[in-house]
């Protein structure tokens, strides 16, 4: 018995040809080796990045214009006199 007969007889649905798994992610681009999995995991990482970077810059600004002043390390210029 042929593999397409089994797989009929058995109630199963015809292989697949070509050689690619349905869990696999296509390509953006046929000469480009980067899939669109590939491309969502790189978006959610700049994303996040990028919210980790302006937590960072209001954590250091405000060490330099409320906790640095108020300890006495430095004067900002905009309140010397």
């Amino acid at each position: 018995m042929g593999e397409a007969r089994r797989r009929t007889s058995q109630g199963l649905p015809p292989r697949n040809k070509g050689g690619q798994n349905k869990n696999e992610s296509q390509r953006i681009l046929k000469w480009l080796p980067v899939t669109d999995q590939q491309r969502n995991q790189f978006i959610n990482l700049t994303i996040r990045g990028g919210w980790i970077g302006i937590g960072a810059l209001i954590f250091i600004w405000l060490i330099v214009r409320i906790v640095g002043p108020a300890a006495g390390w430095w004067v900002p210029a905009d309140l010397r006199s």
